[in-house]
């Protein structure tokens, strides 16, 4: 199979229907969201924000800092309220942490501002992303992959709550950001 591209025509097209809604990437870590929006912001012509660099931005401190010195749920706190303020923005594209869209006011916030979007990856191609890096909190423990497994276990019910699901598997990227832009083509309002 080839990889298709997308093109400004593309981009055009899709972004008029839902204009005032950022398009928000929801899933687990290594699923692509950071990579794949960069790509969708460039072919919606929008901004991209990563909430976790912005979370780091406003706390003066690395994700891993924040974990190991203030705890999860300190840092989910502070998530929150980032994610609030990114959401009040012009539309954007905006890659969330992995665990951003469990909180139901999170999800209730982006239903209301955002289109959500779960990039749905299998546990191997997660695996064979998030095991090239160590700075992952939540997959520090002495079996990192089963602690994957299971957070994917865990939150699959969760992410399917999302408005599109799209899936994200090994290959170009501009695959996956085609597949978001034809879904896309599927969104209306509830």
């Amino acid at each position: 199979m080839s990889a298709k591209t997308y093109s400004e025509a593309d981009a055009g097209a899709i972004a008029a229907p839902y204009a005032d809604r950022t398009i928000a990437l929801v899933g687990l870590m290594g699923a692509g969201k950071s990579t794949v929006g960069r790509r969708l912001a460039d072919a919606l012509g929008r901004t991209f924000y990563d909430s976790d660099s912005e979370i780091e931005k406003a706390a003066g401190r690395s994700v891993s800092d924040i974990f190991a010195t203030l705890g999860e749920e300190e840092f989910r706190r502070g998530e929150k309220a980032v994610l609030k303020r990114l959401l009040d923005e012009t539309p954007h594209v905006l890659a969330t942490g992995g665990g951003a869209f469990l909180a139901p006011e999170t999800r209730e916030l982006m239903s209301e501002k955002a289109i959500s979007v779960w990039l749905n990856a299998d546990l191997e191609t997660l695996w064979k992303r998030v095991s090239k890096r160590s700075h992952r909190p939540l997959l520090r423990t002495p079996d990192p992959r089963g602690a994957l497994s299971k957070l994917l276990d865990e939150r699959t019910p969760i992410y399917s709550m999302a408005d599109l699901t799209v899936t994200s598997k090994d290959g170009p990227h501009s695959l996956t950001v085609r597949a978001i832009l034809d879904a896309l083509k599927t969104w209306s309002p509830k």
